[in-house]
């Protein structure tokens, strides 16, 4: 039989163990399934008892809530989720980092569910770029990850409390099929075009910690159309197929922004569904805006695709279909 370690944490008379323990003792309890260990609370310390490796693992997600907390002033499921994958993964990451630190260290992406690596060069300068820049477009293919990618920096920034607000987006444009046509109501007609935020976020964020975050609107995900006179603040905003907003669109997205706001703009030139002769907002947005130094355009390629290799040869197979019509 494995011999059990005991070791003990004792809270800081500066932090509330009431908040560090969630309610009903909700946080340390998870802790307690997630390492195996008996975590048992009493007073300012909380006892500790397990196999060696999972002790010092619930000891240092302790340890790292407790300086979450002392930042936040609050923590919630989501905190606890993240910092527990992010042990389970042996992500070096600090917790405690001020705010208005935008390093990602070791370019991971840490979610509740898990932590996730940029999976090719393109996704790398990604990261790079929303953690030096307020406002980033990404462009290229599909299959590259550039939503998924996005959705994940929204949920990285909240979960260490840099922003209050994930905002989603997307110009609601048919692809060869009317909305009016479509049943139900105006949110059922719509909901279509968001499905493919809604996924990112399922694969991220746990059901139940999801569902209060729309709740309490810290997740919004609303058709372009709807941003109209906001202006967001302390928020991750996201626009996604870019490619199908107008000129006056783009414009009028861009000026939403707020204090403490970052926004990653999202699309595929090679997929533009507006009508004959209107320019897309995203090529006419990047041609306005290439001289301002705090902007980063990234461009992602075949050889950045992450989906099925068959992709990639289907987006050649394309290529090389346009540019024989064009001669």
């Amino acid at each position: 039989m494995e011999n059990l370690k005991e070791k003990i944490y004792t809270i800081s008379n500066d932090i509330s163990p009431v908040l560090l323990y969630g309610p009903n003792e909700s946080y340390i309890n998870l802790i307690a399934r997630s390492t195996g260990c008996r975590v048992m609370p009493r007073g300012s310390q909380i006892k500790i008892i397990g196999s060696g490796n999972d002790v010092e693992q619930a000891y240092m997600v302790c340890d790292e809530l407790a300086g979450l907390l002392r930042r936040k002033k609050r923590l919630t499921e989501n905190d606890v989720y993240t910092l527990m994958q992010v042990h389970r993964h042996n992500v070096q990451v600090n917790i405690n980092t001020p705010v208005g630190d935008d390093t990602i260290p070791e370019e991971v992406i840490t979610t509740a569910k898990k932590a996730i690596r940029p999976k090719s060069e393109g996704q790398r300068q990604i990261v790079s770029a929303v953690a030096g820049h307020d406002l980033v477009f990404v462009v290229g293919p599909a299959g590259t990850g550039k939503t998924y990618v996005a959705v994940a920096l929204a949920v990285h920034f909240y979960n260490s409390g840099r922003i209050k607000k994930i905002i989603l987006t997307r110009p609601a444009v048919e692809a060869g099929e009317s909305l009016g046509y479509l049943p139900g109501d105006f949110k059922e007609k719509i909901d279509p075009y968001l499905k493919p935020l809604y996924d990112a976020l399922d694969d991220m964020i746990p059901k139940s910690q999801l569902k209060s975050m729309f709740e309490d609107e810290s997740i919004e995900i609303v058709p372009l159309a709807y941003m109209r006179g906001r202006t967001l603040n302390n928020a991750f905003v996201i626009l996604d197929e870019a490619q199908n907003t107008t000129f006056t669109q783009m414009k009028m997205f861009l000026t939403r922004l707020g204090a403490n706001t970052k926004a990653m703009i999202t699309g595929d030139v090679t997929q533009i569904d507006l009508e004959h002769g209107k320019e897309s907002g995203l090529i006419s947005g990047i041609k306005v805006l290439k001289s301002i130094e705090q902007i980063r355009v990234v461009r992602l390629d075949r050889e950045d695709v992450v989906r099925h290799p068959l992709v990639k040869k289907i987006i050649d197979a394309y290529d090389s279909y346009d540019t024989a019509e064009d001669k």
